[in-house]
């Protein structure tokens, strides 16, 4: 059964490719909801699936699978299953149970829901995590922001403008592979001295990239 569906899958997004691999899906508890990743050789592609998968229609995770595969392949076809599972992901935080509530990290989401976004935001899930190297997160499939503990070894401001950005990500929603497109720069600048706030990040996590204290979770 999962050997035909990543074979659909792959005929689906290379109509001119022989497709070679041995396949297998597994769905595990362990992953974020909805969340994903490939492991794959010349010769195998292993799909590892978050559990929530299992009760979503075949036509949308054969879009998950291949967009994945684009990512194996290194290839950007869009196709209507890409475009439904696009769809499926902007829509899954409607559903998300809201389970996780902060009250410092509300104060400050309310504080810059009012301030940049006119209020319009619907709260989140609000939590800390004490991940050092991971300073804030977004993560569509469970509409959770999650903050590192370590920025209050700074100023306040810092989790402020971490909180903004994870914002952002709520306020755009997944639109593909790109997560900071130009649009969000674009916003993420408007944001009070966020070019100080950056090199204060910087320095706080000094061996660390921006792509990397940041997040936007699909795939764990």
């Amino acid at each position: 059964m999962y050997q035909d569906l990543v074979k659909k899958a792959f005929i689906g997004l290379y109509p001119d490719r022989e497709f070679t691999h041995t396949a297998r899906i597994s769905y595990s508890a362990k992953f974020h909801d909805y969340n994903a990743n490939v492991k794959f050789t010349r010769s195998s592609l292993h799909f590892n699936l978050s559990s929530k998968w299992r009760a979503v229609s075949e036509e949308i995770q054969i879009g998950l699978l291949q967009n994945l595969l684009n990512r194996v392949f290194r290839t950007k076809i869009r196709t209507q299953y890409i475009e439904l599972y696009y769809l499926f992901l902007k829509n899954i935080e409607i559903a998300a149970p809201k389970l996780h509530n902060d009250q410092y990290l509300e104060i400050i989401f309310n504080k810059l829901n009012e301030k940049y976004f006119f209020g319009l935001l619907e709260k989140p899930n609000l939590k800390w995590h004490n991940a050092r190297n991971r300073l804030g997160s977004y993560a569509f499939g469970s509409d959770t922001i999650s903050i590192s503990r370590k920025l209050l070894d700074g100023r306040h401001q810092l989790v402020e403008y971490v909180m903004y950005h994870e914002m952002l990500h709520k306020k755009l929603k997944f639109s593909g592979e790109r997560h900071h497109t130009s649009e969000f720069r674009r916003l993420e600048r408007k944001f009070d001295d966020a070019a100080g706030l950056e090199k204060e990040l910087g320095r706080l996590v000094s061996n660390q990239s921006k792509r990397r204290i940041f997040q936007a979770l699909f795939w764990e």
